[in-house]
């Protein structure tokens, strides 16, 4: 057995059952200690799901995230609605019809079950309002991002303000950072913040699609970085501006505050998640980032961690990992749940393991915080084929 097997394997062993870490910075003992630090009570983790909307999502052949352009526009407020009443109440939002699947909202309010956590909403340009509790930060009349295309997505007020905010937000955190969130159009707004920010990622970047439109990503995203006029090392609130969407302005600066408040950050997702990590590193001199990244993981779940991208058999969210590491010259962690549904009877839980849906309002983070519970893969693959059989009675 050679040594980089030696360590995969106490890594394996030191993790729950099924779960698998990647990422240039994944050795053992940063494993051992990220378990440790996040074996904690529960009410001192601070969960944080953002709700965001670009018009991008609007753009038809984009998203799986809702069939269509006008479903896509409440798929946020159904999935927060499912996450924290569950599948058996009545809802004031039903969850949008999906090509195939079911929402990974339903995977997060399982795994919920399994970790007392208070759900704290940021609702950031949506349409319409939630009808449950949630935190306000702006006012409701800005509405969605425009579409990148047209490279002026959002007023550069805006941007500094949702910044600012997540920035003090993250600073008086008195315990770890658990970031989710819903954004649809997402993937295709990350791909543009990290091609603005100087790196290929086309061919890495998923989404809610089995096969995902990468030409159709590839296009907006080139004409709204030709439009924004920005050139080749625009400032990251500027490429913001240009291209981004409200949850990425408002999370870069939370993460950023959370970590300088010396806060252990659980990023719950895959490319958005890490378009916000690549933009809080763009805003840190090199000699800060590597403590930066030490106290930071992305937490998926299986099926994204093992999509294959589109030009080889790697792992696209590991690939993209790399780059985004090797692009500031750090070492990144990512760690997937065990949570598989192979041994499942229900159509809409096997879609997953066809490539379906995959990720989304932080199920992989926390079906992984229920495995470090003592949740099992089979109890929590029995609870969501239970949960479906609610959610269908209702």
């Amino acid at each position: 057995m050679t040594l980089k097997e030696q360590e995969e394997k106490l890594i394996t062993d030191s993790l729950p059952e099924g779960c698998r870490s990647f990422g240039a910075g994944s050795t053992p003992i940063k494993i051992k200690n990220w378990l440790m630090k996040w074996r904690v009570k529960e009410k001192d983790i601070s969960f944080f799901l953002i709700l965001a909307a670009t018009r991008t999502a609007e753009i038809d052949g984009i998203s799986a995230a809702g069939s269509t352009p006008e479903a896509r526009k409440y798929t946020a407020l159904a999935d927060a609605e499912l996450l924290i009443n569950g599948p058996s109440k009545k809802k004031d939002w039903q969850l949008p019809s999906l090509p195939a699947g079911v929402s990974p909202a339903l995977i997060s309010y399982v795994a919920t079950k399994y970790i007392n956590l208070k759900t704290l909403i940021l609702p950031l340009g949506l349409i319409d309002q939630p009808s449950f509790p949630h935190m306000r930060i702006e006012f409701s009349s800005f509405g969605p991002a425009a579409c990148l295309s047209t490279g002026r997505a959002m007023e550069i007020s805006r941007v500094k303000y949702l910044w600012e905010k997540g920035l003090a937000i993250g600073r008086g955190l008195e315990g770890p950072l658990l970031l989710a969130e819903c954004v649809p159009g997402g993937t295709t707004t990350a791909q543009a913040v990290l091609t603005g920010l100087g790196m290929e990622v086309s061919h890495l970047i998923s989404g809610s699609f089995i096969d995902p439109p990468i030409k159709l990503k590839k296009t907006l995203v080139s004409k709204g970085l030709y439009a924004s006029g920005l050139g080749s090392k625009p400032t990251a609130r500027n490429l913001l501006a240009a291209v981004g969407d409200p949850f990425q302005a408002f999370s870069a600066g939370l993460v950023l505050g959370a970590r300088e408040a010396d806060k252990q950050v659980l990023m719950g997702g895959g490319s958005q998640m890490l378009a916000v990590l690549a933009l809080a590193l763009s805003e840190l001199q090199s000699s800060s980032r590597k403590n930066f990244v030490e106290g930071i993981v992305l937490g998926t779940t299986a099926w994204l961690a093992e999509e294959s991208s589109s030009i080889n058999d790697q792992s696209g969210l590991e690939g993209l990992m790399n780059v985004v590491g090797n692009f500031f010259d750090v070492g990144l962690i990512g760690i997937s749940s065990g949570l598989r549904f192979k041994g499942s009877t229900n159509k809409l839980l096997l879609d997953y393991e066809l490539g379906y849906v995959k990720e989304g309002v932080g199920a992989g983070a926390l079906a992984l915080l229920a495995q470090l519970n003592g949740a099992s893969s089979d109890q929590l693959l029995s609870d969501c084929e239970a949960a479906i059989q609610e959610l269908n009675s209702n």
